[in-house]
């Protein structure tokens, strides 16, 4: 029995998610119903760095599965990628230990959300990026980025229906918006995060980027760790998964 490790990548449009549930066609259902026609009808049982919820893209999700099966790792990608949906592809497969857990190893993750700021919409980007027609204050945006590095009790910015028992202190390492002409691109790096939390995060930046909050605000939301006090959720089109980190 061997374990390999694939990164993935996936267009989130048209998924309810990337985890399997009992309504919805899901990326996790796409990538297990591949590798079980691929071992004969065998159930071969995907696990992943973390779920996406409905609408999240991934470039560089990261997934293990164990198989019995002897072919080249340069065939296991392009096996993967040939039978798999267009809208997901595998961009990278390679053997670990046996030990390694796509979810339980992870040391940080990046994700980053877009935003079409434009009076005018651009229909070729409507699936991957939040079109907001009014002008945002970019000065004010980063300096209130920098007040969610750190680490923080971010139960503000998680969501209600979080079945998260534990502590929900997490690290950001970086947090920082980047403009392209119309394109912005808020980045965030971190030890791990909640459920909504970049979403919630970035729906509150915007709120600063609007003059609706100050940059300082975000200490005082970050204090209260009630939800009711950060902004709202922005839309999930906008996100990718990025990057994950493993020792």
């Amino acid at each position: 029995m061997e374990r390999i490790r694939c990164i993935i990548q996936y267009d989130g449009t048209k998924y309810a998610g990337y985890q399997i549930q009992a309504n919805g066609r899901t990326v996790q259902e796409e990538l297990e119903k591949v590798l079980t026609k691929m071992h004969k009808g065998r159930k071969i049982r995907v696990t992943a760095s973390g779920r996406t919820d409905s609408g999240v893209h991934a470039v560089g999700q990261v997934i293990h599965f164990d198989t019995e099966l002897k072919i080249p790792m340069d065939n296991w990608k392009r096996a993967l990628a040939t039978m798999l949906p267009a809208d997901i592809t595998v961009t990278q497969a390679e053997p670990v230990s046996s030990d390694f857990h796509a979810q339980y190893d992870t040391t940080g993750k990046e994700y980053r959300y877009f935003i079409w700021n434009s009076k005018e919409p651009n229909i070729f980007k409507r699936h991957y990026y939040y079109h907001i027609k009014k002008e945002l204050d970019i000065t004010a945006m980063r300096e209130a980025c920098r007040y969610i590095e750190g680490e923080h009790d971010f139960t503000s910015f998680c969501s209600l229906k979080s079945d998260v028992k534990g502590s929900k202190v997490r690290t950001i390492r970086q947090a920082f918006v980047e403009q392209k002409g119309e394109e912005l691109i808020f980045q965030f790096k971190g030890s791990g995060f909640l459920y909504n939390m970049v979403r919630i995060i970035v729906g509150t930046l915007l709120e600063v980027g609007h003059h609706e909050r100050e940059p300082a605000d975000i200490l005082s939301i970050i204090e209260e760790q009630n939800r009711e006090f950060a902004g709202k959720t922005a839309p999930p089109h906008g996100l990718f998964l990025w990057k994950v980190d493993y020792e």
